[in-house]
């Protein structure tokens, strides 16, 4: 029996993997290298896709290993994220970049919420469109899901707000950058600007390269490096997030009301200590990048594809019929954090940077 399960178990992972592969494949096709679409995304498209066909026809006994991707190794896939960071990143910008990613994160996060209760917006959906507003896209929303404890679908909805304005600011930013809008700042002022405000890792490197190709102006290191730093925020706001949500009154899958406890995300500090074991890395072998450290590639991909096989998972669990009842609110409230971080991460750079220089 108990073999038996272990291979229902496997069979639902496999085919998580599967769906993973090709979306890495997809993810490489030169029209979607263009969109920026990680496969993070292409694999939560492609699980969606499946759940509003072929999801009927799954053997129920898969069921759990696709859980098993959306908890264990989506969890492990957020510990392997710190491998992409160092401390020395964040002494590379300087107190600019950690303030005004800060202010950025908190501000977006509150006013989600704020936003969120005037919009009548189901709070968990609030509270992870505005993690992944705040923080890193989809990485973010996948962090805090399993602190939060919500539905599938609305991780999913949350997920495709930040890749829908994410998106629009990858191409809205160089357009201001040659348009001239972005004149009031300095180039380190742009980087600051474009890193602390777009959504995901992907969308800052886009809009980083189209304004600054070949980085003689510093523009696309810089943005990368404040992104990093955002990103870096995720482990003590899921800390915050875990004892924040604690006694929170929820209904369990019987209708019975039960106190939320307190949830620690252990995997938060996992992700710390790998950016203190990526620091320390990085000052053994003596390397100025991250990406010189060795089998950091390697590491990296595996990371990218835990991450994809979760989102894939959380994919298949989203039919558009969840999407029809969740209605336009939660895209009203993705747009008004993101004018929030167009409008007012340029107000934030315009004014603090400058008390940091001379």
């Amino acid at each position: 029996m108990f073999s038996e399960k272990r291979g229902n178990v496997l069979h639902g992972i496999l085919l998580i993997a599967l769906f993973s592969c090709s979306a890495f494949y997809i993810a490489e096709l030169d029209f979607v290298k263009k969109l920026s679409f990680s496969p993070l995304i292409v694999g939560i498209i492609l699980g969606m896709l499946y759940a509003n066909s072929l999801r009927n026809h799954l053997p129920e006994t898969w069921v759990p290993g696709i859980k098993f991707c959306t908890k264990q190794i989506l969890r492990a896939g957020i510990v392997l994220y710190g491998f992409r960071l160092t401390l020395t990143q964040v002494m590379a910008v300087g107190l600019p970049a950690v303030l005004i990613d800060t202010i950025i994160v908190g501000g977006t996060i509150f006013l989600g919420i704020f936003l969120g209760k005037l919009l009548q917006i189901d709070k968990d959906t609030a509270l992870l469109t505005s993690t992944g507003s705040a923080i890193c896209g989809a990485a973010a929303v996948l962090g805090a899901e399993p602190v939060v404890k919500c539905e599938g679908h609305k991780t999913a909805i949350a997920v495709s707000t930040v890749v829908i304005f994410g998106t629009i600011s990858m191409f809205l930013y160089p357009i201001m950058y040659r348009m001239g809008w972005l004149d009031g700042l300095t180039n380190t002022e742009v980087a600051i600007y474009t890193g602390s405000t777009l959504h995901e890792v992907a969308h800052v490197a886009g809009a980083g390269n189209a304004m600054d190709p070949t980085d003689t102006l510093g523009i696309a290191g810089t943005a990368t490096i404040t992104k990093m730093i955002r990103v870096m925020l995720l482990a003590p706001v899921l800390v915050i997030m875990g004892f924040a949500l604690a006694g929170r009154k929820k209904r369990d899958a019987n209708g019975q009301v039960e106190k939320s406890k307190i949830t620690i995300p252990w995997f938060a500090f996992g992700f710390i200590g790998i950016i203190c074991l990526n620091t320390l890395l990085q000052h053994l072998f003596n390397v100025e990048s991250v990406k010189e450290i060795p089998l950091n590639g390697t590491i990296e991909y595996i990371d990218t594809f835990m991450l994809t096989m979760a989102m894939t998972a959380l994919g298949t669990d989203t039919s558009f019929d969840k999407f029809k009842q969740a209605g336009a609110k939660p895209f009203v409230l993705a747009a008004l954090l993101y004018v929030w971080l167009v409008g007012g991460g340029y107000a934030l750079v315009h004014f603090i940077t400058p008390l940091f220089e001379g």
